[in-house]
């Protein structure tokens, strides 16, 4: 028992250790009277293989020939059984089921026998080649080159696997993906060097439909944490603009002037400014500056076939024309220009300019005039030395392309490595110059398979099917793309090449420096974008005629509240549980007065306390996953239902049947509420078995609306959000949910582990990993369940630590 306590404090790190002196899996003790294998063998037959044996195969499963004595042989089959045992769903309903007693023994002796053989037989999984996917990659560039422009969207869309889009098995590489690197990388190659064109050309910027947005402070792609545009100025936004050389750049705003008389100032809808902009990344800005209150008298003409908001029909005209607006052109957060665009005007009144449509487009024509080159950031990190007298060409440019090679092939290079790159420099210096043979050498290291996939190497001793640690520079790599999704960095490469980063003490504080830099914001919009479905809220529309409120600035503040909420759990190192029934969220006065949460104005989001009252508490209330969960039209109890299954307590219900009929709201001419229409739905049988598991957890949050506001009544009744677990377990409401799922903390917890170690590995979990999973979930039993000990247990655990030798593959040597 002492070396079982031992390994259990230490967690999956020790095990190779414990490996490595000796040790034998430890015999745990039973709560009860020591059964035996085969009174667990009796007890499976007793209550389970009455539907699970090998004639009735109910759900696939067979119990008949597990031996409780080898749970190595059947491992897979086992942990499935421990997770229907975790959820209460096995004996189900209405069938025998054992003593409360005897199924908490049988469930205890389950887990401690299957964790003990992953102590004996440790199994770090499948080597995977990865490649990394386009945000990676761009991600990448920008940390190698020091370039602040977003190319992903240069790249075509990755597939998903398991839920997220770092999968290795579904990276493919195609002719098309490798023509598009290429392009890429020529493009990218040029604007680091300096080697851009010297002809001017067109960059367009379409401005957010944002009605009436001031600034909210949300973090672009380059981390800048603001957009720099005044805090309360409209309808404007900015971008990274790339500017080549220093110079002459025509900046043109777009302006929607429907209805807007002859102007001189306004010809061709836009405003065109000449402004000097000096070479190297630049950031351009138009807005509208903050009108007075009297001025923000908002005139519109409403007509009875154009009235979807029921307002009174006819003309608003106010007592005097209202203020022109002015329109100020800012670079790099100064103001360099401010004009006035008059009002709009035609011959039915004057019209106030329009938020949602004052400004559609910037566009950046340039460079004209040339000056010369500033010498940018991108060029200082490329251009280390210049060749003279005493440092020949080649020398330099060996030095330059071989620091560059050994940050994005993540390890010391080799002869092989340098080689072509060399030739592909010496290639081009002949035909041109020193400049241009960077360029292309560059572009070279940008298509490199070095570069573009987390290649992992074998020691040369080792044998087909062996277990080993990854190097401390793999490790490095695994870390950064897990919680930065780009490359290490030089501290983190640093110790790594000293040997140092496995010390467990060097390794928690690389790793909470990591998680306090701003790239870790990658961690919030790849992992949560996709863990919480945040990503599908762009595409969510819900019908105007049903929600006329809901806009482009609600959807947007909805995503804001649960990232930066996600952001706060990781930077004040909360609870994950905060993920269920925290008593804080994140506002500003329009998603507060969407939910109906007084005290709350301005458009900056700010952390707000909650009432109990308000029902806002934990991921459940926010309007963002209430409003992915919904149809366009109505709620969905299925699709919350399944989103909890899924997501909060990895428990996927199986698939629908082919051919499922869509729910019939007005049978008869009567309108039915969601939970009468299920009723008629869950009469079918070969339905009922799966949604008896999803629609109580959907019911519980039947007053929330499918844009997430608190309702009382549905199709004019009471809302029942009354609900029975399969185990009979009865709860209403929200607050009746969090109780659930606290009541069920720790298949939340691994559920959430589960999540994350599938996004930090880049792979789908097997049963194998399962007990790594459990280790990691104690490690933050023991510390409230914070989300640092969560990551910091994931990554030290065997899967991502440790890595087996392939056993058919051809293997390549470490040199």
């Amino acid at each position: 028992m002492r070396t079982a306590t031992i390994l259990f404090l230490l967690g999956a790190a020790t095990i190779p250790a414990a490996i490595a002196l000796g040790a034998t899996a430890p015999t745990m003790v039973s709560t009860a009277a020591n059964p035996s294998p085969t009174d667990h063998a009796r007890l499976l037959t007793q209550y389970c293989s009455g539907c699970h044996n090998d004639k009735l195969h109910v759900a696939g499963w067979s119990v008949q020939k597990l031996d409780p004595s080898d749970l190595g042989r059947d491992d897979v089959m086992w942990e499935k059984i421990l997770a229907k045992l975790n959820l209460g769903e096995m004996p189900p309903k209405g069938m025998r089921r054992p003593p409360p007693e005897q199924l908490a023994d049988f469930t205890h002796w389950l887990e401690s026998g299957l964790d003990q053989y992953a102590v004996a037989h440790v199994n770090p999984g499948r080597a995977t080649l990865r490649r990394m996917n386009r945000v990676e990659y761009a991600n990448a560039v920008r940390d190698l080159l020091n370039v602040n422009i977003d190319i992903s969207d240069q790249l075509p869309p990755d597939d998903s696997g398991y839920g997220f889009d770092n999968i290795a098995d579904v990276l493919t590489v195609s002719p098309t993906l490798m023509d598009r690197y290429i392009a890429v990388a020529g493009k990218v190659s040029r604007l680091a060097t300096g080697m851009g064109s010297q002809k001017p050309s067109t960059t367009i910027y379409t401005i957010p439909k944002d009605p009436g947005a001031e600034r909210r402070g949300v973090p672009s792609f380059n981390e800048r944490a603001d957009d720099k545009l005044p805090l309360d100025s409209r309808g404007g936004g900015a971008f990274e603009y790339q500017a080549p050389y220093d110079g002459t750049y025509l900046v043109r705003a777009y302006l929607n002037t429907n209805g807007l008389t002859d102007n001189d100032l306004l010809k061709d809808d836009s405003v065109e400014l000449k402004v000097p902009l000096k070479a190297g990344p630049r950031l351009i800005g138009m807005y509208f500056e903050k009108p007075t209150a009297l001025d923000e008298t908002v005139v519109k003409v409403y007509s009875a076939t154009n009235n979807i908001h029921n307002l009174p029909v006819g003309i608003v005209v106010p007592d005097a024309p209202p203020a022109p607006l002015k329109l100020t052109l800012a670079v790099d957060g100064a103001a360099v220009r401010t004009i006035t665009v008059p009002s709009y005007a035609n011959d039915k009144g004057f019209f106030q300019n329009n938020y949602p449509r004052d400004l559609l487009q910037i566009q950046v024509d340039g460079p004209y005039d040339l000056k010369g080159q500033t010498r940018t950031p991108s060029q200082r990190k490329i251009f280390v030395c210049k060749p003279s007298a005493s440092l020949s060409d080649n020398a330099c440019a060996r030095t330059i392309i071989t620091r560059l090679a050994t940050q994005a092939y993540r390890r010391p290079l080799t002869a092989s490595d340098i080689a072509p790159l060399m030739a592909v420099y010496e290639r081009e210096r002949k035909a041109s110059d020193f400049e241009h043979g960077i360029q292309l050498a560059i572009r070279a290291i940008l298509v490199s398979p070095q570069f573009l996939f987390m290649e992992e190497r074998d020691p040369v001793d080792a044998a087909a099917g062996s277990v080993h640690r990854i190097s401390d520079l793999e490790l490095a790599t695994r870390i950064s793309f897990f919680l930065w999704s780009s490359l290490p960095d030089q501290e983190l490469v640093t110790l790594a090449s000293q040997g140092k980063l496995h010390n467990p003490a060097v390794l928690k504080r690389q790793v909470l420096r990591m998680l306090a830099d701003p790239r870790a914001h990658a961690l919030t919009t790849n992992f949560t974008g996709q863990w919480l479905y945040l990503r599908n809220l762009e595409y969510s529309k819900p019908n105007v005629d049903v929600f006329p409120q809901f806009d482009t600035p609600l959807r947007q503040a909805m995503a804001t509240e649960t990232e930066m909420f996600f952001d706060s759990v990781i930077r004040d190192n909360r609870p994950v549980l905060d993920f269920v029934n925290a008593d804080y969220t994140y506002l500003n006065q329009r998603l507060a007065e969407h939910y109906g949460i007084p005290g709350v104005y301005g458009s900056t989001f700010r952390r707000v306390k909650l009432d109990p009252s308000t029902h806002r508490g934990g991921l459940l209330g926010q309007g963002s996953i209430l409003t992915v969960t919904s149809y366009d039209n109505r709620t969905s109890v299925v699709k919350r239902g399944m989103w909890i299954l899924h997501n909060l307590l990895a428990a996927p219900p199986p698939p629908p049947p082919p051919n499922v009929p869509a729910l019939n709201e007005t049978p008869g001419g009567r309108k039915l509420t969601v939970r009468q229409m299920m009723d008629v739905h869950r009469s079918n049988p070969i339905c009922a078995t799966c949604h008896s598991k999803m629609d109580p957890l959907g019911f519980s949050l039947e007053n929330f609306n499918a844009i997430g506001q608190w309702r009382d009544k549905d199709a004019g009744q009471l809302i029942d959000a009354s609900a029975v677990l399969p185990d009979g377990t009865q709860f209403d409401g929200p607050s009746g949910l969090q109780k659930i799922l606290l009541a069920r903390k720790n298949q939340f917890v691994e559920a959430f582990v589960q999540r994350l170690m599938t996004y930090a590995l880049g792979r789908g979990l097997e049963a194998y990993d399962m007990p790594a999973v459990r280790i990691v979930r104690r490690q933050a039993a023991a510390d409230d369940y914070r989300i640092d000990t969560i990551i910091l247990g994931i990554i030290q655990s065997v899967p991502f630590e440790m890595r087996a030798t392939p056993t058919a593959l051809k293997r390549t040597a470490q040199k």
